[in-house]
């Protein structure tokens, strides 16, 4: 990988994260947070629909707002991250495209977002960990009550604490450098 893509990974995850941090200071920093009204407020509903299992959530963006599905098979701690999830393509994306349905492995994006999806989703996923997880937040807690990233139950406890899902959890830790893989 050359440098000029690092870079600008580098840079589309800085941008996430000050974005993150610019709506935790406008809701507040309280653990869970209330991702359902910090959406709202960005006047886009929430909808929980029987979408293909493949698919975790999807944005529709219209001139006053838009709409947040999410898959309602999912686990709730799983459709919080996709609802921070979609809320980062509405607040980082949504001048580049009015449609973000995402579904492993493939996401689709309309036509003007069909280049830089691979860092739109690295964003959007910065975004939500960052809202959900703030860094200072999980820092505090982990230094408080170390935890064995191998004991399962230590670390559903703190996953519980964020209202996200054990591997959400386990991710941030790993990407914050707190764990090792």
């Amino acid at each position: 990988m050359s440098a000029k893509p690092v870079k600008t990974v580098d840079r589309a995850v800085s941008r996430a994260k000050r974005e993150a941090h610019k709506i935790l200071d406008r809701f507040g920093h309280s653990i869970p947070v209330d991702v359902e009204s910090i959406v709202r407020a960005h006047n886009l509903k929430i909808k929980a629909e029987a979408l293909e299992e493949s698919v975790s959530g999807m944005l529709v963006i219209k001139d006053d707002g838009g709409v947040v599905a999410v898959n309602e098979s999912h686990h709730r701690n799983r459709r919080r991250f996709t609802i921070a999830h979609e809320l980062g393509h509405f607040v980082l994306h949504g001048n580049s495209a009015r449609v973000f349905i995402d579904a492993g492995p493939v996401f689709y994006r309309d036509e003007a977002a069909a280049d830089g999806t691979r860092i739109q989703e690295i964003q959007a996923n910065t975004f939500a960990a960052e809202l959900l997880m703030p860094e200072s937040a999980v820092v505090d807690i982990f230094r408080k009550q170390p935890l064995d990233p191998h004991d399962e139950a230590a670390v559903r406890r703190m996953a519980a604490r964020f209202e996200v899902s054990a591997q959400a959890l386990t991710l941030r830790l790993i990407n914050l450098g707190l764990v090792v893989a």
